[in-house]
């Protein structure tokens, strides 16, 4: 058969270490010999990110901008030992948060459901998306240690100077603790949108969780944004056949362990950051999480939910075998590809990518897997294959799909 055409260019965003060898690997044995694709490409890779002082990063974002969708490699970011290791100039910061704030995207998660790695949660049988607000919260507050008696005041002094409002945080007796934090208005309706954006785009029900009955303005205020939103999109919703519900985040915590999946659960920053852990540990691995940046205007950024895995990168750089799970990687190319080809209207682009993931899926189903899923794997006979060797059993079930 001939290459499927792709209409539109895919911003493409290279990464590093052990991942960054597993992307050329995907893309000579699942991309090129398959699609006629233009890929603009970005070297993300850390050394590359230092030669240009992150410029590549601020390109490829708005390059996605430009484009609509990007698929991006697992990243460094550098430490003060990782400086030392590649001779930077200094401390980079995360390509992931530098992207998230150019496209003002929300980050969705969303495990891969493989029938012989059963859920923890007997449970869970739809995949559970979670979006989280990486934004404010605890992650940009301010903190102050008390050593004796006294009292900590939060003051509102508006642009003008004229002090508004001046609360008492507490009278301290003795030494203590106290932190104040803060959020957007344009941020928490970017994040609303983004996730309404995203269960249209997926024809799932969205479930939103705060304490508002404790925070009566602070997560109220998210509760009252996200509401409104909610009507505003009652009539898409309503055609996509999808819902909004609103819980307290204690009994959402309850509800979900109960059940089916198969919903965005749109959580606030320390919520999301604590519940999307948990989510892909009880679906079975990082290495089975899918993981997308959505903007509110609908631009889309995917990518592995998991880092650049430099333990066998170290092993590969000694000429050792590894077994890396590709997985999360081809799913990031997949979705790209998948979002790329409904974009442009090419349903021959789409069904290419699901026929991808569909032999992913049926390799491991089948028996054949990285060492990671082993132990996970429920299936009766089981073989360990190492990093190039599951991606060659792959293309081999791609091509019996393709004939």
């Amino acid at each position: 058969m001939g290459k499927i055409k792709v209409k539109t260019p895919l911003v493409e965003l290279d990464g590093d270490e052990m991942t960054r060898i597993i992307w050329k690997e995907i893309k000579d044995r699942f991309i090129h010999p398959y699609l006629d694709i233009t890929l603009e490409y970005y070297d993300l890779g850390v050394e590359y990110r230092d030669k240009t002082d992150d410029q590549v990063t601020v390109d490829s974002a708005n390059a996605i901008k430009k484009h609509g969708v990007g698929v991006k490699c697992a990243t460094i970011t550098p430490n003060a030992d990782r400086v030392k290791e590649y001779n930077l100039k200094q401390e980079w910061k995360s390509p992931n948060g530098t992207i998230r704030a150019i496209l003002d995207g929300t980050v969705f998660r969303k495990p891969i459901i493989i029938k012989n790695i059963p859920a923890a949660v007997n449970s869970w049988k739809k995949p559970i998306a979670i979006g989280r607000h990486a934004y404010g919260d605890i992650y940009r507050d301010v903190e102050i240690l008390v050593d004796g008696p006294g009292k900590v005041e939060l003051v509102y002094t508006d642009a003008s100077g004229k002090e508004k409002q001046r609360l008492l945080v507490n009278e301290f007796k003795g030494a203590g603790v106290a932190l104040a934090m803060h959020n957007l208005d344009e941020s928490i309706k970017s994040f609303a949108k983004a996730c309404f954006t995203y269960a249209l785009s997926e024809k799932i029900s969205i479930w939103f969780a705060t304490k508002d009955t404790i925070s009566k303005k602070y997560h109220a205020r998210f509760r009252d944004i996200f509401d409104t939103m909610a009507k505003e999109q009652e009539s898409a919703m309503k055609a996509a056949g999808i819902t909004y519900s609103y819980y307290l985040i204690d009994d959402a915590v309850a509800q979900i362990m109960k059940n089916e999946g198969g919903q965005l659960w749109a959580l606030m920053n320390y919520d999301g950051d604590v519940m999307s852990d948990m989510v892909a540990s009880g679906f079975g691995s990082l290495g089975l999480m899918t993981s997308v940046l959505v903007s509110p205007d609908g631009k889309y950024e995917y990518e592995a939910a998991h880092g650049t895995v430099t333990r066998h990168y170290r092993k590969y750089q000694k000429g050792e075998t590894t077994s890396t799970n590709s997985v999360a990687s081809i799913f990031a190319w997949t979705g790209a590809i998948a979002k790329r080809g409904e974009l442009d209207g090419t349903p021959d682009v789409v069904n290419f990518a699901h026929k991808l993931e569909e032999a992913i899926i049926e390799t491991i189903e089948g028996g054949e897997m990285t060492k990671d899923l082993l132990s996970l794997s429920t299936a009766a006979k089981k073989t360990e294959l190492d990093t190039f060797q599951f991606m060659e059993a792959v293309q081999k079930r791609l091509d019996a799909k393709l004939k």
